[in-house]
């Protein structure tokens, strides 16, 4: 790869989904918003849930992250393919969350992404949630009460 646009581009959508993570487990429903366009999609069908729109989106998250007596998100990059000022990609994710109901477990799960150039930079126009393996094991550990005052 010779043309640094595109090496440029790569480096700023993968920052992108560094922050969609970094913002979800930091519980910052308005900075994860601010990732999408304005009119930007997040689909989460086995959750399920579809979000449309930056104010759906951030009131969706903090619908779900109300839920959640921990939740750790681990994101590992996936591809990126390049259109001029649109792209699609994957990011592979592994998970691990107790709600507050007791449910919880570990899965690994995609994102099947598209991005939008913007002249506020990359956002994502959609994200879309797909679990590839789910266990609901009870898991062995446990979060520190202190993570809850963060």
């Amino acid at each position: 790869m010779t043309d640094f646009q595109a090496v440029a581009d790569r480096v700023e959508i993968e920052a992108l989904r560094g922050e969609f993570t970094d913002a979800a487990m930091m519980r910052d429903r308005a900075r994860l918003a601010s990732l999408f366009t304005p009119d930007g999609v997040l689909r989460m069908p086995d959750i399920p849930a579809e979000l449309v729109g930056r104010e759906e989106i951030r009131a969706g998250a903090e619908r779900l992250q109300a839920q959640w007596d921990f939740f750790v998100q681990t994101t590992h990059p996936g591809t990126i393919r390049l259109d001029g000022d649109t792209a699609t990609g994957r990011a592979y994710l592994q998970e691990l969350a107790r709600t507050r109901d007791g449910r919880q477990g570990l899965n690994y799960a995609i994102y099947h992404d598209r991005y939008q150039r913007t002249p506020d930079g990359w956002k994502f126009a959609e994200r879309v949630y797909e679990v590839r393996y789910l266990d609901t094991t009870p898991l062995a550990g446990s979060a520190p009460r202190a993570a809850e005052a963060r």
